[in-house]
Formats: C-alpha cells, structure tokens, sequence
C-alpha cells in the first residue's frame, strides 16, 4: 500500500500540474484507493499542497504530503492522467503498472513552442479584428502577440513568476501599441492592446476557482481566486504604468 499510495499522489500531483481542479483530483484519489483495498481515505488538497491518508482492512494507516510549486494547462496530459485513474479502478493495477504508465505519459510529446508562439499571435489579431479594429491593427496584434509570448518565455525562465511574467507581457503590448500609434502606423492603441492582453487573462484559472467552491472546496477556491485577481492586477499594473510613462498616449 505504501508504494501505491506514491503512485496515487504522483497522479494526483501531475493532474494539479496540468490544471485539473481540486474537487477532480480528490475524487480521483479516492476512487483509486477504494478500488486498490483501503477501507478509508482521507484526502486534504489545496493549489500548493496534498496530503494523503490511506487506511488499510488490517488497521495500518499511510500518509504522505507532497508541496506543488508548478501549475500550468495541459489538458492532454491530464485527459490521460484521467484515463489511467479510471484504468486502475477497473484493473486494480500494481505498482509497477502504474509507474510505467505514469512514465508513458510523462514522455508524451507536447506541442512544440514556435506553435504556442503563433497561437498567441493569431489570438492577438484574431480579438483585434473582433472587438472593431482594422486590418493594420490586427496585424500589429499579430506581431504583439508574438512577442508577448517570447517575453513569457524569458521571465519564466529568468524567475519562475508567473504573475511578475503577466505584468513584463501587459506592459510589453502596451509599449508596442504605443510605439505604432506614436509612427502613425495605427489610429488607434485601444483595440491592439485589448487584442494582445487577451491571451493572458486568467480565464481557466478562474473557472477552476469558482467550480471548486461550487462544490465546497472552499479554501482552494478562494486560493484560485485570489491567484487569479492579481494575476488580472498584474496585468491592468503594466498596461497603467506605461500608459503614466507615456503621459497617457497609449489610452
């Protein structure tokens, strides 16, 4: 039991990863160790940790605590984490089946980085076009989009702050809309910064909060919550700081 109750919690910690919501990872533990033999499991999960205590029939009991310092959205991986808990219910694996499952998928090849570059280029352009601006617009969104996603790349690199990589992105497209409409190239900046930030709102991340206190998660919900307001702060601090910078040119 003590070596499939690490296996349990590197499928729980690897759903929290790929962005799976707290009520969905506890649920999954459960069912795991239900159908593995424990008689009683005790699960406690917020975004930043889990704790894990298996009891076994003959009345011994397992804990193990694990401290989550990543998060991220990788909705195949965690579609095959899903499969392969459903898979231990229905095939009561062992150990080593699960490790080399869990090997498996953590081999799996992710999209490649030059696509996420153009994804964010056409989401920039592609939300220019649809909140009413015009083809050169769009095509400044395209390029702010781009370097956006660069500039993540970089501060994740650099310092592993997600938040303080929002806010270098933020002012970034702020700064690139500026300087096309201070060269005449654009009319206008509003529809070129709208465009650019969109792909940076904490959108999921939101979504996940409010479904885990829909269903009682309290603590982890209001964690999200709060990661995801100053996330939303972060991003309105770059867009403000350059817009006072260029004596509110960019508005």
């Amino acid at each position: 039991m003590e070596k499939l109750l690490d296996c349990g919690m590197s499928i729980g910690e690897q759903m929290l990863i790929c962005g799976g919501e707290v009520h969905r990872v506890e649920d999954s533990l459960r069912r795991i160790f239900h159908a593995l033999g424990a008689s009683r499991t005790d699960v406690f999960i917020i975004t930043s940790s889990m704790i894990v205590t298996v009891h076994t029939e003959d009345g011994r009991a397992f804990t193990q605590t694990r401290r989550i310092t990543e998060t991220g959205i990788d909705f195949e991986k965690l579609s095959r984490l899903n499969e392969l808990s459903r898979k231990i219910c229905r095939t009561k694996m062992t150990a080593d089946e699960i490790n080399s499952e869990l090997s498996a998928i953590s081999a799996c090849k992710r999209y490649p980085l030059w696509l996420e570059y153009i994804c964010y280029a056409v989401i920039a352009g592609a939300f220019t076009l649809f909140f009413g601006g015009g083809f050169t617009e769009a095509l400044v969104s395209f390029a702010s989009g781009f370097i956006v996603r660069f500039i993540i790349f970089l501060s994740e690199k650099a310092s592993g702050n997600r938040i303080f990589s929002k806010f270098l992105s933020s002012f970034a497209a702020t700064a690139i809309a500026w300087a096309a409409l201070s060269l005449g190239i654009i009319p206008d900046a509003q529809k070129v910064i709208i465009g650019s930030i969109m792909a940076l709102l904490p959108g999921i991340g939101l979504t996940n909060a409010l479904r885990d206190l829909l269903v009682g998660d309290s603590i982890a919900g209001l964690l999200r919550t709060i990661e995801a307001s100053i996330t939303a702060l972060a991003i309105a601090a770059g867009y403000c700081i350059l817009a006072m910078l260029t004596g509110g040119i960019a508005v």
